[in-house]
């Protein structure tokens, strides 16, 4: 991935352990997208990132979810 270089360490490595099939690049995170059982998938983030104990915080909102889709934002 091109874009590897310009994300935070804690963002490349919850990329790596998650390993979202489809994930946009933006300016405070990725947008993580294309995900079937969104409240599975959400919760399976948060974990990941408190066991992790990565810097980042996951996000969504009603748009977001129609379409399979959540943030994972650096804090």
């Amino acid at each position: 991935m091109s874009t590897a270089n310009n994300l935070s360490k804690d963002l490349q490595k919850f990329i790596e352990k998650f390993e979202p099939n489809k994930f946009k690049v933006m300016r405070s995170g990725i947008e993580v997208r294309g995900m079937n059982n969104i409240h599975d998938a959400i919760e399976t983030a948060k974990r990941l990132i408190e066991k992790l104990k990565l810097n980042l915080q996951v996000s969504h909102n009603a748009e977001m979810v129609s379409y399979g889709a959540f943030e994972v934002n650096t804090l």
